[in-house]
């Protein structure tokens, strides 16, 4: 999964705002230069130090001017934030080194890039300023001061700075890695959500093209049917001929009751797809479709449903119901059991199974309706996904003002699904 992502174009920083970040950078390095250098009088040899912030200058104005990509892809970025490093590290090697109160800005940039780019970089920042600290804790001039007053620190306190700095650099970097990997995750997932809704938009438009065909080819086929019933009274002692004759004519009404069904006829409809129906026909009409392609057994329960409340059709609530209904056919040895009840406040239905159940380090972890995870424990390769389609499911149906809760059953020990709607949030789908 870590490689798949290395390769994502999901890698890279926001140009512009890291050109602005850059800019504060420097203006507060200048700032900081000239405070202690003019109104403080702590003299010291600044122009080296304006010198390395000339240079990160210019690099900026490059990236600002010549770089025309908003993304700035993973390895140009590593460049840079490399160089930000060492400029850090220059000007604090010119003003005391690990004794400068400033040296915790050394480990920004690693922090900062952690969350966009890919762990190999983010590894390559993190050691490259280790190295740069650990050299700034031996190595460095001395910090500014006025002339009668010299910075002494016992050596315990010097060692116990770089310490710090890193064991702060170390768990910064590492929650921004988790969250720029979870957020690179749902960006994945939800993308694949709009791709999802977008199919069926594609099909419902197909839908409508489809009748528009229909009633397009009603007149030609028509004609070809009218011709045929023709030739039949015309060659009615050709007993070969007739044959050939009636196939023709039986398989022209079949092609016309087929069009009649794609047809915007109004005296012809789906009232699955044009109706306001209640969560018990929802149901059905799903399982019916399993049904067709399926040889297991589906047992759908109403006897505590009374809920009657009508709602719109939803594309989204049709797909996540459905999709869970179809991870119940497929992980089941046999039987998939859909039960729908219904009290004062709320309306739940429960989607079992009887097979092996969710895995269970994922349940314990609250991992279920998470996009892309695995199990740890060995499973069939060909039916263990990364858990994105129970994502979407859940995702759509709390879009529509559901909650969706995991666990494995006590009575078929296979995975249970519970989805819950309030009744006042019921009626305003």
């Amino acid at each position: 999964m870590i490689k798949a992502f290395d390769n994502s174009d999901l890698y890279s920083l926001n140009r512009s705002t890291y050109v602005n970040l850059r800019w504060i950078a420097f203006i507060g390095q200048l700032v900081s230069i000239f405070f202690v250098q003019f109104i403080l009088n702590f003299k010291f040899n600044y122009i080296p130090c304006l010198v390395a912030i000339s240079l990160g200058v210019i690099t900026n104005i490059y990236l600002q001017f010549k770089i025309k990509e908003n993304q700035i892809d993973n390895q140009i970025s590593l460049i840079y934030l490399l160089y930000d490093i060492l400029q850090l590290g220059i000007l604090f090697f010119l003003t005391g080194g690990i004794r400068n109160p400033f040296i915790f800005l050394i480990i920004i940039p690693a922090v900062f890039s952690s969350q966009y780019l890919s762990i190999k970089s983010s590894l390559i920042l993190v050691i490259f300023t280790i190295a740069s600290i650990l050299i700034l804790t031996f190595f460095y001039r001395e910090l500014p001061h006025p002339g009668e007053i010299h910075f002494h620190v016992p050596d315990y306190y010097l060692y116990a700075i770089p310490l710090s700095i890193l064991i702060g650099l170390l768990f910064l970097v590492y929650f921004a890695i988790k969250f720029g990997e979870q957020s690179r995750k749902r960006k994945k997932a939800y993308d694949k959500i709009q791709e999802l809704m977008s199919k069926e938009n594609e099909l419902l438009s197909l839908g409508g093209q489809a009748a528009a065909a229909a009633h397009s080819l009603g007149t030609p086929l028509s004609t070809i049917l009218l011709t045929a019933k023709e030739l039949q009274k015309d060659f009615a002692n050709d007993l070969k001929l007739k044959r050939d004759l009636d196939l023709l004519v039986s398989q022209s009404n079949r092609c016309s009751e087929i069009l009649k069904k794609l047809s915007l006829n109004p005296k012809i409809r789906d009232d699955f797809l044009n109706m306001d129906l209640d969560l018990s026909d929802y149901i059905y009409e799903i399982v019916k479709s399993f049904q067709e392609i399926s040889h297991k057994k589906f047992e759908v329960s109403t006897e505590n449903f009374t809920n009657k409340i009508k709602i719109g059709k939803s594309s989204e609530i049709i797909y996540g119901l459905r999709n869970f209904i179809g991870n119940a056919n497929k992980f089941s040895k046999s039987k998939i059991s859909i039960a729908l009840s219904n009290f004062d406040n709320t309306t739940l239905i429960k989607i079992l199974d009887d097979g092996k159940g969710f895995p269970k380090d994922l349940i314990k972890k609250d991992m279920l309706g998470e996009p892309y995870i695995r199990t740890f424990k060995n499973t069939d390769s060909q039916k263990q996904g990364l858990g994105l389609g129970t994502f979407i499911g859940k995702t759509l149906l709390e879009k529509n003002s559901a909650s969706v809760m995991f666990k494995n059953s006590e009575i078929t020990g296979g995975g249970e699904v519970t989805i819950k709607w309030d009744n006042k949030d019921l009626k305003q789908i």
